[in-house]
């Protein structure tokens, strides 16, 4: 027995993959420099201090969590899934009746005694992609009834989607169908299920602009269009970014040095818009090493879905990759002017204690499903 339990950690240890956890630390030891030269100043009546302590209890938690979960056999995941995506589904629809206005208009966050604020569709974005995996895995593997499983999978996505856009948060509406394309575009699915997609989006679009967007959230896509007709306006937080990431030119500023960033001059500098502050104290340089570290987990993520055992954990990873891409991309994107705003944070960067610890869940996933590549892992050889 003692034999079997030292395999077992010999293994743990060997197969970890600390390449992928290591650069998820140090972008995340970045992120809380950022941070807090980002919070020294800030406006109103918003507390600096509290946004870092949560965020470093949300590192603290998300590392000790993502290394647990990495303990777990990912399969075992399909079961506990369907328990979680319940759970989810419940906080869910808990936002629309008792939840909290963050931002303008957005009832999207749960009061939790003693944690805080929480953001039940950071965890759905999760529970969705750990539940539907199972479904792709029975389509690519040619079971049975793979009309009726095309079904369950669209169903059991569109439900997240409906009740977040309900709240009403449409930027991580678009986070869930940008996770839900990836993945069925893995799948190698036929062309007419995206065509299907695509026709059904139209009026759903055309829907959430009369009866669901509020106007402060057609207001930033008619900004993206044409930002110099709203540079008073809707433009104003992206020209500032834009500003204070281009005055940083090839070393910045300094950390805690930024005129835009430490003079209230760039709006949600903390979350929203915290890439200004990198671009700006930091410089080209330092953007250039957030960005590589960004372009390497991601690479990274990509060869560990592509050399997973099998399918359910390929899905899986690829499913939580386009989660954090799109964040990674949308949030990027805004802050230099190339993307509407849409309020979606920079991973392990911005403000964000729960955001943080989904994160992190996730990265746990990944490493659960890297660790098991060889099937020899967690044997009972003596």
């Amino acid at each position: 027995m003692y034999s079997v339990e030292k395999t077992k950690s010999y293994n743990y240890v060997k197969q970890f993959d600390y390449a992928l956890f290591v650069a998820v630390l140090i972008l995340s030891i970045i992120g809380l420099f950022v941070l807090n030269s980002a919070t020294r100043v800030m406006p109103g009546n918003i507390n600096g201090d509290r946004i870092m302590l949560m965020q470093s209890l949300g590192f603290a938690i998300g590392v000790s969590l993502s290394i647990i979960i990495s303990t777990i056999d990912y399969k075992d995941f399909k079961i506990i899934g369907i328990v979680l995506y319940i759970f989810s589904i419940i906080l869910l629809v808990l936002v629309l009746f008792i939840g909290t206005g963050a931002q303008q208009g957005s009832q999207s966050w749960l009061r939790v005694p003693l944690i805080g604020s929480f953001q039940p569709s950071e965890l759905a974005k999760i529970t969705m992609v750990v539940f539907v995996s199972t479904f792709l895995e029975r389509i690519k593997e040619g079971q049975k009834n793979k009309n009726g499983n095309i079904a369950k999978f669209a169903v059991y996505c569109m439900l997240p989607i409906g009740l977040v856009l309900l709240e009403p948060d449409f930027g991580t509406a678009m986070v869930f169908i940008f996770i839900i394309v990836v993945m069925v575009y893995i799948c190698g699915l036929e062309y007419k299920y995206f065509w299907g997609c695509l026709l059904a989006s139209i009026p759903v679009i055309i829907l959430s602009w009369f009866f669901v967007l509020q106007d402060y959230q057609k207001s930033r896509i008619l900004a993206f269009l044409a930002p110099e007709k709203y540079k008073q306006g809707a433009s104003f937080n992206v020209t500032h970014s834009i500003t204070a990431i281009g005055s940083g030119q090839i070393f910045g500023k300094g950390l805690y040095q930024g005129i835009q960033t430490q003079n209230a001059g760039v709006p949600v500098k903390e979350s929203d818009f915290i890439f200004s502050v990198i671009g700006e104290e930091l410089g080209f340089i330092g953007a250039m090493v957030v960005l590589v570290l960004i372009f390497f987990i991601l690479i990274r993520c990509v060869y560990i879905a592509k050399k997973a055992r099998d399918s359910y954990g390929s899905f899986l990873v690829i499913g939580l990759t386009g989660m954090l891409s799109i964040h990674f991309i949308e949030n990027i994107g805004m802050c230099i002017g190339i993307l509407p705003v849409t309020g979606i944070p920079l991973p392990f960067i911005s403000s964000g204690g729960s955001a943080m610890v989904t994160n992190y869940i996730a990265v746990g996933i990944i490493l659960s499903v890297s660790m098991r590549r060889q099937r020899t892992i967690f044997n009972n050889t003596q």
